[in-house]
């Protein structure tokens, strides 16, 4: 059995009262994909880390919505090869 490892970096940057977060996929044929999140500050949050939980959460979702999505896309392209032309109706042969 193979191993394949992918790796997930999390960016995160702050701009005022958002926190940004960009999470990144590279797998083992070098191919990327990237989701991204934010969080808004509350004037009542004294605990700075929420935002940046917040953030990186939602981009890793964000992240997990478009890998489905590639994958949708290769299986479409994938089941579209295999199926070949179609054959000749039965009124032609």
């Amino acid at each position: 059995m193979e191993a394949k490892q992918w790796s997930v970096q999390i960016y995160i940057t702050e701009h005022g009262d958002e926190t940004h977060a960009r999470a990144l996929l590279t797998t083992r044929d070098t191919s990327n994909v990237a989701g991204t999140g934010v969080a808004r500050r509350a004037s009542a949050d004294a605990v700075p880390e929420i935002g940046d939980e917040l953030a990186a959460g939602r981009a890793l979702e964000d992240l997990g919505r478009r890998v489905q999505a590639a994958a949708a896309e290769d299986a479409r392209g994938r089941s579209a090869q295999w199926e070949g032309p179609p054959g000749p109706t039965a009124d032609e042969q």
